[in-house]
């Protein structure tokens, strides 16, 4: 999902900072609103941020143009701190790793936080929500977002290469090539990042349900009902 620099076309990359600033600046202002309300806000955020750092710093090369595979924690995120807070984590970790680690690039953090930090993020987060409000169990909630938050991703990074360099080349047809080439890594690792977001919520919610409120509201309510 890393894409680099000089793969994008400069208007490419000025359209998709233009997208993400669309999420990016209202997160800022409800970052600033929940900071507010609780100083432990921000080292709790903190925190989330630093987790998503690390999970998608492991990265793998792939076969497709200036890019890799790697994990995303995005639906994580986006479940305990909320999507459009992840849009702004997920921006300050892909400017971090473009510097100091040499994924990505700076002129493609638009495009790469569109693709993991808002489309994953967003459809992590929806998936959450719906199987929670059908009141499926939260590990099947949970994995199947972290599931789909990572397809998501790289989803939307292969249309945005696609998008770019498909050329004379049907969009679609280029699409599904540079989806292609992401599948046999992103597949393995679209279902580790399904346990692991699962393993995750289920011991937050069983050893620190204050950080999950909601959730584990949610939780013993059904459980009552159940009983």
């Amino acid at each position: 999902m890393h894409i680099e620099d000089g793969i994008l076309s400069a208007q490419a990359c000025a359209g998709w900072y233009a997208a993400s600033a669309a999420f990016v600046v209202p997160g800022v202002a409800e970052i600033k609103r929940r900071v507010r309300e609780n100083m432990a806000y921000k080292p709790f955020l903190a925190m989330v941020g630093v987790a998503v750092f690390v999970i998608s710093a492991m990265h793998i090369p792939v076969p497709v143009t200036g890019s890799c595979s790697h994990p995303c924690g995005t639906a994580l995120a986006a479940i305990i701190i909320g999507p459009f807070a992840t849009a702004v984590i997920s921006t300050i970790v892909l400017f971090f790793q473009a510097v100091f680690l040499g994924h990505g690039g700076i002129t493609t953090i638009g495009a790469n936080t569109f693709s993991m930090g808002i489309a994953g993020a967003l459809s992590g987060y929806a998936v959450w929500q719906i199987l929670r409000v059908g009141n499926a169990p939260l590990w099947l909630a949970a994995g199947l977002a972290g599931f789909v938050g990572d397809l998501v991703t790289y989803l939307v990074a292969a249309f945005e290469l696609a998008l770019s360099l498909h050329g004379h080349v049907p969009l679609a047809r280029q699409w599904l090539i540079f989806f292609m080439g992401y599948a046999p890594t992103q597949l393995p690792l679209a279902i580790a990042e399904a346990v692991f977001t699962a393993a995750v919520l289920q011991a937050m919610l069983s050893r620190r349900p204050d950080l999950l409120p909601g959730v584990a509201k949610k939780s013993i309510v059904a459980a009552k009902k159940g009983a």
